[in-house]
Formats: structure tokens, C-alpha cells, sequence
């Protein structure tokens, strides 16, 4: 096992499992901690903030971290519009939850309908038809699109729900755009978190349960990855991959740093 300098790491399947407690992960997470390794929790979630995550992994987990911990798909978005804006006072058309519009108004973007610079499109549970529409008359008057993530569905106490991904096919399907993604298993996310920690690619490793998401994501950044058999991928699964992860274990208690 390599020593690597920080570590990336998925929240849902990895650290916790909706509502269960993982307490390896409890475990792997104190002895980062403790041995002062840096790490950012890299999450396609970008309907919170990450002190929104902190809340819920110390009420509900018993891990204790920092804001500075948390990388979501909104802020990853947010470095990506920084990075290639046109103009200092930008402007942008948000379909999404408070977190992202929160997020993204923080970095003094406008909010705009009429011709924004952005159209970002995440996941929304107040999803209107004319959200929809504003934002398709938008793209096809020149606006950039860009998906905050690629998540088909998400998990919730009902069932597999749709997820921001479903709602960003929308709108490719009506603008005949395809998005600039930003969420894994795309690398950009990798790249920002990259910029985010200060690390170079050899020096970090992306942890997660899922190999079509999180170990994509650090197959196609060009990051050694860790699978951990907590969450959805199963080894049968993974076994007809064409490119393996880089590790493979069945809980992280079994992870030497």
C-alpha cells in the first residue's frame, strides 16, 4: 500500500450508509486525523453546504470534522465558472436547491433569466416546468450549460429517486446541448479537488463504494483509487471491469495509511 499525502473520499456508502453508521469509516477518519494526512470528503451532493455535511456526520455519525473537509459537486461547479469567466460581474440561471444557489451567489455571480453567462442545472425537489423551460430558452440563446453531476437516482426512504442527473437529460434532451459536467465520475471534479488540497495526482488516492461513480472518477483524473465493499459495487461487478481499481478491500479498518 502506497503512503499517500491526502486522500479523497466519497460520503454515502463509504463514510455512512443513509442512516447506518459505518464505524470503520469512524475509525479510518480519526486515524487520518490523527496522523495529520490531509483529506476532502468529494461528494456529487450539491443541494448542501458543507456545513450542512458537518452537521450531519457529527449529530448522526460521531465523526467530527471541518468545513475546509468538504468538496461538493456545487463548489466544484463554482471553480470551474471562476476559472473561464468572460466578464467580472458574471451572470447565471440556477436550477437547484439552496446550497448551490447559496454557493454560487457567494462567489458574486448574478442571478439572471433573461441571456446568462451559466445555466447550472442540479438537482431540484421543487422542480417546476418553467424552471425547466427558463432555462432551455436560455441555452439555446447561447448561455453555457453545465450539470453540476451525472446521478441517474438517489437514494432515499421511498426508493431509488431521480437524481440531478435526470433532470440535466431534460434539458439536454430539449436544447440538443450536451452539458459541461462537473460531478464523478467526470475528472473535473478530481482536477478542482486537486487545485483544493494542494496535492499533485500521484500523491492523493479517491476512496469510495462505487465503482461507476468514485472510481471512474479516478480512473479517468488519473488518481489511484480504493474500493471499498460498504456500499453499492459488489466484487462480481467489479471483476468484469475493464480497468480494476487500484485496491480493492472489504472495510476500511483493513486500509494501512
Amino acid at each position: 500500500m502506497a503512503n499517500y499525502k491526502g486522500y479523497f473520499i466519497d460520503l454515502d456508502g463509504t463514510v455512512y450508509a443513509g442512516k447506518k453508521r459505518i464505524p470503520a469509516a469512524k475509525r479510518f477518519i480519526e486515524r487520518l486525523q490523527h496522523a495529520e494526512i490531509p483529506f476532502l470528503f468529494v461528494t456529487n451532493n450539491s443541494t448542501q453546504l458543507p456545513r450542512d455535511v458537518v452537521k450531519n456526520l457529527a449529530e448522526n455519525h460521531d465523526i467530527h470534522v471541518k468545513a475546509e473537509n468538504v468538496y461538493t459537486s456545487g463548489m466544484a461547479t463554482v471553480d470551474y465558472m471562476n476559472a473561464h469567466k468572460s466578464s467580472k460581474s458574471p451572470t447565471v440561471y440556477i436550477v437547484g436547491e439552496m446550497g448551490l444557489k447559496q454557493v454560487i451567489l457567494a462567489n458574486h455571480y448574478r442571478l439572471e433569466a433573461d441571456h446568462p453567462d451559466y445555466v447550472v442545472v442540479g438537482l431540484d425537489s421543487d422542480l417546476t416546468y418553467e424552471k425547466l423551460s427558463e432555462a432551455v430558452l436560455a441555452i439555446r440563446s447561447g448561455s453555457t450549460f453545465i450539470g453540476t453531476n451525472p446521478d441517474t437516482n438517489i437514494p432515499k426512504e421511498r426508493g431509488m429517486m431521480p437524481g440531478a442527473g435526470s433532470v440535466v437529460k431534460f434539458v439536454e434532451y430539449a436544447t440538443q446541448t450536451a452539458p459541461i459536467m462537473i460531478g464523478k465520475p467526470k475528472a473535473r471534479i478530481i482536477q478542482s479537488a486537486l487545485t483544493k488540497i494542494g496535492l499533485r495526482k500521484d500523491e492523493v488516492v479517491m476512496v469510495g463504494d462505487n465503482y461507476n461513480t468514485d472510481i471512474l472518477a479516478g480512473i479517468n483524473a488519473g488518481v489511484d483509487t480504493l474500493l471499498v465493499y460498504t456500499g453499492l459495487s459488489t466484487k462480481e461487478q467489479v471483476d468484469s471491469k475493464p480497468v480494476a481499481p487500484t485496491y480493492q478491500i472489504n472495510s476500511l479498518d483493513d486500509w494501512r495509511l
